[in-house]
C-alpha cells in the first residue's frame, strides 16, 4: 500500500462512524466528476465481449493474475485487492507523540488507521499532514499530545463490494482509505484508493516506494537477502535449493510462511533457523506479528579430504 496525495476530507473530532449509503450496485450514488468520473463512466458502459467468459460463474475473475484494465472495476471485488489484516499498520489511540513519529517514519505511509484496544475497534485515520501541521514545522503544540481530535473518518465496506462502487464512494466522500469488515463485524483487510487505481492502470510507484524486483538480493556467493513475502517456489528456483518438503509446499506459499511453519511462532530478529539440508535462515527484520526480511545461507560443500594431500 503506497501513500497517495489525493484531496483530504475535513478533520473530525468525533470517532468515525459506519459509512452510510453503501449500495451493492452503486445506483443510488450521484454521477462522479473529473478523471475518476471518466473512469467510472467507462465502468458503467457495456462490458466488452468475451469478459463474461473470463470470469467464473459467480462473476469473480477466473485467475488472480489479471491484467490492468477498466473491466476490473466491474468484475473484481474488494477482497481481491485488500491488504490482509495481519499486514495492516495501525496506531492505538493512546500512542505517544514520539512513538507516532517513529511509526510514520518506519512505515512511510501518509495515513494510518487508529484503533481503540484492538484493530476490530477502529476510530478513524490519522493523516501525516494533520499531525505535522499541529505538532511540527515550528508550531506551538498543545501542552498535552492528543491523537483523537486529529482523526479523520474511514470507510467501512463489505468484501463483496465491486471495486467500481468503492471507487465512487471514495471520490464522493473524499475518504481514500477503507477497512474491509467481515460478517461478524471484525476488520478483515484494508484498501486505499491507490490500490483501486492500480487495477486500472497498473502498479503506481512513488518516490518513497522501494524498488521491488528486489524480493531477493545476492549479497555474496551462497548468501541471499530475501523478503519474507517472496513466493517460496520462486526462492527455490533462484537459489537452486529445495527448502521444504512437498507436503509443506502445499500448505505455505511464501518464505515467511515456511519459517512460521517450521518454528510454530514468529521468530525474533537475529534468530537463526537451521534446515535439514544444512541451509540457515537468519531473521534480519521482524515485528511481533510477522517476519519481514531474512538472510539465507546455502549449505557449504562438505570437505571430502582430497585437498589435504591424503
Amino acid at each position: 500500500m503506497s501513500s497517495d496525495r489525493s484531496p483530504d476530507t475535513p478533520v473530525s473530532s468525533d470517532p468515525a462512524g459506519w459509512a452510510d449509503g453503501v449500495g451493492g450496485d452503486g445506483r443510488d450514488l450521484p454521477p462522479s466528476r473529473g478523471i475518476l468520473g471518466r473512469i467510472l463512466g467507462a465502468f458503467g458502459g457495456a462490458e466488452p465481449e468475451g469478459d463474461s467468459e473470463a470470469a467464473g460463474e459467480d462473476g469473480r475473475p477466473a485467475s488472480q493474475a489479471i491484467a490492468p484494465g477498466l473491466v476490473n472495476l466491474r468484475r473484481m471485488r474488494v477482497d481481491d485487492v485488500a491488504i490482509p489484516k495481519a499486514e495492516i499498520m495501525a496506531a492505538p489511540v493512546d500512542i505517544g507523540m514520539e512513538e507516532l513519529v517513529a511509526l510514520f517514519r518506519e512505515q512511510g505511509f501518509t495515513r494510518l488507521p487508529v484503533f481503540r484496544g484492538t484493530l476490530d475497534s477502529p476510530l478513524g485515520l490519522i493523516h501525516l499532514k494533520d499531525f505535522a501541521l499541529k505538532y511540527g514545522f515550528g508550531a506551538n503544540p498543545p501542552a498535552k499530545f492528543a491523537l483523537r481530535p486529529m482523526l479523520r473518518p474511514l470507510l467501512y465496506v463489505p468484501p463483496s463490494m465491486p471495486l467500481g462502487v468503492l471507487l465512487q464512494q471514495m471520490q464522493q466522500k473524499r475518504i481514500h482509505m477503507a477497512l474491509v469488515i467481515d460478517e461478524y463485524g471484525g476488520v478483515d483487510g484494508l484498501v486505499t484508493i491507490e490500490d483501486l487505481i492500480e487495477q486500472v492502470v497498473g502498479t503506481i510507484d512513488d518516490e518513497h516506494d522501494e524498488a521491488e524486483g528486489d524480493l531477493w538480493q545476492l549479497e555474496a556467493p551462497g548468501l541471499w537477502l530475501i523478503q519474507a513475502r517472496a513466493p517460496l517456489t520462486d526462492v527455490e528456483a533462484v537459489t537452486g535449493l529445495r527448502l521444504s518438503a512437498e507436503e509443506e509446499e502445499e500448505e505455505v506459499d511464501t518464505l515467511g510462511g515456511l519459517i512460521f511453519m517450521l518454528t510454530g511462532r514468529v521468530p525474533v530478529r537475529g534468530e537463526v533457523i537451521r534446515l535439514e539440508n544444512g541451509a540457515e535462515i537468519e531473521v534480519v527484520e521482524a515485528d511481533p506479528r510477522r517476519v519481514k526480511r531474512v538472510r539465507l545461507r546455502l549449505p557449504q560443500p562438505e570437505d571430502d579430504g582430497t585437498a589435504s594431500g591424503e
